[in-house]
């Protein structure tokens, strides 16, 4: 009789038990779990630095690309969606012996989106707790963000505070 096909009496361990992933000790659903899908933004978290080194690599020009030729130095995110922005765009020229802008730049321009976001987004909270810091009102931080009360920029700074991890 196949193995598919045989039944064990009560108490009995069938060779080949099946174990749904849940009821395997010590292995959470998705943990290490090879059969389920990664989630998105961890996978794109874990290809930050391969974004960085593609970019610079084949992109990087003048000084950035002195700093990466000497010192394996990298751009900065922004830096690198920027380069591949202009790029693509047309706005920026290629340098001599560039590679060609490929769709594998652009998705990792993409890739490097949300780091540089939330890049801007602790710059800019760090502004205002600065501002604050040297008794700016949130009349005058408004003004310096072109909002119109200061309530939209006490709000600003605080859905800012809530994305962006404290500094020490």
């Amino acid at each position: 009789m196949p193995d598919n096909q045989r039944s064990t009496a009560p108490g009995t361990p069938e060779r080949h038990a099946r174990q749904e992933p849940a009821e395997r000790p010590g292995v959470r659903p998705g943990a290490d779990d090879p059969f389920t899908p990664p989630d998105p933004d961890t996978a794109r978290r874990h290809r930050e630095y391969t974004a960085l080194h593609r970019i610079t690599e084949r992109h990087a020009a003048g000084e950035a690309r002195r700093r990466w030729d000497e010192n394996g130095t990298f751009l900065e995110p922004v830096d690198a969606v920027r380069r591949v922005h202009d790029l693509a765009a047309g706005s920026a020229l290629p340098e001599p012996g560039e590679p060609p802008l490929d769709t594998a730049d652009i998705s990792a321009a993409l890739t490097l989106a949300p780091r540089m976001r939330a890049d801007i987004d602790a710059l800019e909270s760090g502004l205002l707790t600065m501002a604050r810091g040297r008794e700016m009102t949130w009349q005058e931080i408004a003004f310096g963000l072109g909002l119109g009360t200061p309530q939209a920029a006490r709000q600003r700074h605080e859905r800012l505070s809530t994305r962006t991890p404290p500094t020490e």
